[in-house]
Parts: structure tokens; C-alpha cells; sequence
């Protein structure tokens, strides 16, 4: 299990000096531990690359049996440490902002209703999603919620498995006096092409909605024209409400759709945010990890819903 331990780590930091610290080790002694794994298992589990080393075809294989393995211990151990304390058991979710906003509130129990003894206690932390799945590949959480762009696929990270909880729209966000303008009437389907000569209201270039708005306007045959670049999405309406400008938008994102200032419309060419849960392999039967992900499936929105709050961030 300790050797075990050792691979998976350095499949996580890619190197030993980095296995060495995570695991309080010499770098002398994290070569020894895989050397010995190579011997147990009769096969090359790292072969040079350059100056560096890297994972074999089999060290691969056997870091996803070792995440599982690793994944079941380490929830063991937690809910029987949760269990001596006479305490629920403990689960770790990330997500990036709106579903933190949105979504994860629900797991916690109403205040005015009475709690489930059997449900975990959950312990969130806000993470746009490649570090959520840095942090999940690192142990550091159980569960992390991402979400994907149909134009800007997210691959499956090795070693995990992922649920998935919902589709999303992304909508044009712009001043009901400019939709007017256009002749585009409330809740028509909107063709981006048409705004190519607006000033733009761009996410952050660190997150993966401002790629999706390069791409989303680059197959409309154009490069948008950014006059604000902001990474949460309320300045994003405030400024669209003052007409400073035009914005691409998710749903769950989204301020409340009576709010002033705001008219949202589908786009002609649709672009979807496909939102899902992210685990280790092997770990979706643990209760609390289970409990967890049968939630978020029953908070996801449904088809016609629409987020609403004030407050809303790119992720």
C-alpha cells in the first residue's frame, strides 16, 4: 500500500522531487519505493524522457487500480475516524463558482426542517475546474463538479468517473433598448453574427467561458471587440443593464431573469455548458460520496428552469 501510495503520487506532482515533498520524503526514498514496485510487479512502471521520467503504459495501468484501492482505504479510515468521534462521515465537494452559489447551498438542511442523521457532513471549496481536478487527482477532495463547453470538450481525467447532472443553454445577454433596435423581440433566438460590431463584456481570459466566447464568436465569423473583461458575471449584466455592451452567458449564471436592464436570448447557433460531478474510480458506492451525488442530481435544474441571483461569477 505504501508503494502504491508512492506511484500515485507521483502520477499526481509528475515528478519525484514533488512526490518527495507531498510525502514528507527524501527524493532518494521515493526511487527506492518505486524501484521496489517495479521488481514486485515484474514490469517497467517508469522509463525516461529526456531529463525526466514518466509513467509506462503498465505504471498507468496500475496507478488507476491504485487510485481505487487508495480511494476505498482512504474513505474507510474516514468514516471509521467519523465514527470513534461518534461524528457523520465527511465529504469534500469542489465546484466552480455559480454551482457553488447555486446548487451546493442544497446540500446542506434546510434550517427550518429537520436534518438527516445518515447524511454526511460536507465540506465545500471553490474551485474553477482544473483545479478541482488537480485537486481530486491529489486527494485533497471527494468530489468535484466541473463543467464542460460543447465547443471547449473537457476530456475525462484519468482514473475518475463522472455523473452527469445537467445541460445548460449559454444565452446573449444585451439592453432591451438595443434588442429593440435590432427588431429582436423578447426571447427570440439571437444569430451572433448580427452584433459582431458591438463592444463585448468578455470573462476572464483564465476561465474557460472566455475561451468559449472566442470560440462561440469566431464560428459567427468574427473577433469580438472587448471593452470590459471581468470574471464575474453580475459586472458582466450590471454594464450590459448601463448598454455598455453585449455578453455570453449560462444559464445558471444568470441574475434573475425580471431583472432591469437585461434581454436574454437563445442563440440561433446553440451553445451548450454541460455541468457533472467528478470521482475517483471506485469511490461512487461509498455512502457518503453516494449520498452526495444522488443530491446534486436532485438539485440540477430541469430542462425549462431558470437560475435566478444576484450574484454570478465565470467559471
Amino acid at each position: 500500500m505504501r508503494r502504491l501510495r508512492v506511484l500515485a503520487e507521483f502520477a499526481a506532482h509528475g515528478t519525484v522531487a514533488a512526490t518527495a515533498q507531498a510525502l514528507h520524503l527524501t527524493g532518494p526514498a521515493v526511487s527506492q519505493q518505486l524501484a521496489a514496485l517495479e521488481r514486485e510487479t515484474g514490469l517497467p512502471l517508469l522509463e525516461k524522457q529526456g531529463r525526466t521520467l514518466r509513467l509506462t503504459g503498465a505504471g498507468q495501468r496500475l496507478v488507476d487500480h491504485a487510485q481505487v484501492v487508495l480511494g476505498n482505504l482512504a474513505a474507510a479510515e474516514s468514516d471509521l475516524a467519523a465514527l470513534r468521534r461518534g461524528e457523520r462521515a465527511r465529504v469534500r465537494v469542489a465546484a466552480f463558482p455559480s454551482a457553488a452559489r447555486t446548487l451546493l447551498p442544497g446540500l446542506w438542511p434546510d434550517p427550518g426542517g429537520s436534518a438527516d442523521p445518515d447524511a454526511p457532513l460536507v465540506h465545500l471549496v471553490e474551485h474553477e475546474p482544473d483545479q478541482a481536478e488537480r485537486a481530486l487527482a491529489r486527494h485533497e477532495v471527494d468530489i468535484a463538479v466541473t463543467h464542460s463547453y460543447s465547443l471547449l470538450p473537457r476530456p475525462l481525467p484519468p482514473g475518475c468517473e463522472r455523473r452527469e447532472l445537467f445541460d445548460e443553454p449559454v444565452c446573449l445577454v444585451l439592453h432591451p433598448a438595443e434588442a429593440a433596435d435590432r427588431g429582436l423581440a423578447p426571447g427570440a433566438a439571437a444569430d451572433l453574427a448580427d452584433f459582431a460590431g458591438l463592444a463585448w463584456l468578455l470573462p476572464g481570459p483564465d476561465t474557460a467561458c472566455h475561451e468559449m466566447a472566442q470560440r462561440a464568436c469566431g464560428a459567427a465569423g468574427f473577433v469580438p471587440r472587448p471593452v470590459a473583461v471581468a470574471s464575474d458575471f453580475a459586472v458582466l449584466c450590471a454594464l450590459v443593464a448601463r448598454r455598455a455592451g453585449v455578453a455570453l452567458v449560462p444559464r445558471l449564471a444568470l441574475p434573475d431573469p425580471g431583472a432591469p436592464g437585461l434581454s436574454v436570448h437563445p442563440l440561433r447557433v446553440p451553445v451548450r455548458r454541460s455541468v457533472h460531478a467528478l470521482h475517483r474510480a471506485g469511490t461512487g458506492a461509498h455512502p457518503g460520496t453516494r449520498h452526495v451525488l444522488e443530491r446534486l442530481a436532485a438539485l440540477a435544474p430541469g430542462p425549462g428552469s431558470q437560475a435566478a441571483s444576484p450574484g454570478a461569477t465565470a467559471d
